[in-house]
């Protein structure tokens, strides 16, 4: 039993406008759930996705105006990926990127692929990389006037986690979770341990974890920007239950069993401290909107209905549509 790669992941943002517009706008990603944080539903919580929500294309922020700066450190999942099909994509990218002023801080080549790296107005930590289709499958590119299809994102790429002890990460992901080692690769960093690359599901960008080493920083402060938590897909729903009781039976604490409605969860830490999170790919996001519809009112789950009116009080207007 092995996750299936990446399901989503979730980072915090202040400001939901802003938000919205660069990765809807700029990215050309579909806004295809708009929801509240389901532990503290007073605030939302958007869901940026392919064309149909697929699970492994899903970059979700909880919206929080009171976040502060983040100080960058250990015990973070420090920098998120995106899957592009080809090089002359990534070329497209660099120059849409610069034409909005958004800081595109290096294109180089990480685990013998080509990367741009660059960040949101909030400091989020992106890159977009160059996947050759022979790993877990795309995505379905969400159309945009500006954006030629070939050349949309198609899904998530490698999450990088920054730790001071990697060993203990990589046992976790591989003894616990099922990864593979596939490689390894120098650290950005002069003078640091080489990054591991550990795979799962059928492979490729979407299905990897790219563990950085630094023995020279602090742990992380999040704040704005900062990601919250990875997520990685159970395909069979018959296999939740059984993840949780290999977690409790390997000594982790967990979340217990957690629904969110459009799937279900399990949550628990890792011995450097980062969180994970454990998402089945049913049933999705359609669930209870259309796919033609997705996004464009705000969501929420059946146990959360019956609040709705006093929910919606609580909740500032979002001047955009889906």
């Amino acid at each position: 039993m092995q996750v299936a790669g990446i399901h989503h992941v979730s980072a915090i943002t202040k400001d939901a406008v802003k938000n919205h517009y660069f990765f809807t706008h700029i990215l050309g990603m579909r806004l295809v759930k708009k929801s509240v944080n389901q532990d503290s539903p007073s605030s939302y919580h958007l869901f940026y996705a392919d064309a149909i929500g697929t699970p492994g294309t899903d970059m979700t922020y909880f919206d929080i105006p009171m976040a502060g700066k983040t100080y960058p450190g250990v015990s973070s999942i420090s920098n998120t990926g995106f899957r592009v099909k080809s090089l002359e994509a990534l070329d497209f990218w660099q120059q849409r990127l610069a034409s909005f002023e958004v800081p595109v801080l290096e294109r180089g080549v990480a685990f013998h692929r080509e990367v741009l790296y660059f960040e949101d107005f909030e400091g989020s930590r992106l890159h977009l990389v160059v996947d050759d289709g022979t790993g877990i499958p795309y995505g379905e590119a969400w159309e945009k006037d500006d954006i030629p299809l070939e050349f949309a994102i198609v899904g998530l790429g490698p999450s990088y986690i920054t730790v001071r002890h990697a060993a203990r990460t990589q046992e976790t992901l591989t003894t616990i979770l099922g990864f593979t080692e596939v490689g390894h690769y120098p650290s950005p960093v002069a003078g640091q341990p080489e990054t591991i690359v550990v795979s799962s599901g059928e492979g490729g960008p979407a299905g990897e974890v790219h563990i950085h080493t630094r023995t020279d920083l602090p742990v992380e402060r999040p704040g704005r920007g900062s990601v919250h938590h990875v997520a990685f897909r159970i395909p069979s729903m018959d296999d939740y239950p059984k993840w949780q009781e290999r977690l409790t039976q390997a000594g982790y604490q967990t979340s217990g069993l957690v629904d969110r409605y459009y799937f279900k969860s399990i949550y628990f830490r890792e011995p450097n401290g980062i969180l994970y999170e454990l998402a089945t790919d049913e049933p999705g996001f359609a669930s209870d909107e259309s796919i033609e519809t997705l996004g464009q009112n705000l969501a929420l789950p059946p146990f959360l209905e019956g609040r709705r009116k006093e929910i919606e009080s609580k909740l500032r207007p979002l001047p955009f549509e889906a």
